[in-house]
């Protein structure tokens, strides 16, 4: 994706890529499968013995898995932007984190980086002013995204459901961010 042609006042939204999506949620569905066939295995099924700590563990995280496969399916539907850009707010919805926290402010932003969590690379937007967006997040994910020593909020943006690669959305990111600065036009 080329970022020269887009003028300041212009809103980039970036949608879901269908074949991004579906390799994610077979790949959620094989792990499913796997830890069914772990977990018929704790209890028994297979040995006819109970191995209960192990049955737990792996029917928990089945439990886990199964939601994230069925909240990945139902997400299919929605048809809307993943990411939205403009002049003076960002948003998204990659990450649950991203999609609770809703529009943020570009005047609010320190830094942005990219960073490595899992087998995902994320954009992760800095903002200095974490009062101002205290109220959006549940306690669990703003546990999650504030950080205490620099009292800062970092929220995360992934480029695993749309069309472009994680270091051409941090390009967009910093590009809009810089020029949101300057109220010029990118280059």
């Amino acid at each position: 994706m080329s970022t020269g042609a887009i003028k300041m006042d212009q809103e980039v939204n970036l949608y879901r890529n269908r074949s991004k999506t579906t390799k994610l949620l077979s790949l959620s569905g094989v792990i499913c499968i796997v830890l069914l066939l772990l977990f018929l295995y704790c209890i028994g099924i297979f040995d006819g013995e109970l191995k209960v700590k192990p049955a737990v563990f792996s029917g928990g995280i089945l439990l886990i898995m199964l939601g994230l496969l069925v909240n990945g399916l139902l997400s299919l539907r929605d048809k809307s932007a993943q990411i939205s850009l403009n002049k003076s707010h960002f948003s998204g919805k990659t990450t649950p984190m991203a999609k609770a926290f809703g529009a943020g402010n570009w005047d609010d932003v320190t830094a942005i980086n990219l960073q490595k969590v899992g087998g995902d690379t994320l954009v992760v937007v800095t903002l200095g002013i974490a009062s101002n967006y205290k109220d959006r997040l549940s306690a669990m994910l703003w546990k999650m995204a504030y950080d205490e020593a620099s009292q800062q909020l970092n929220i995360m943006y992934s480029a695993s459901v749309i069309a472009i690669e994680p270091s051409e959305l941090y390009e967009l990111f910093m590009t809009y961010w810089q020029n949101s600065k300057k109220g010029s036009m990118i280059s």
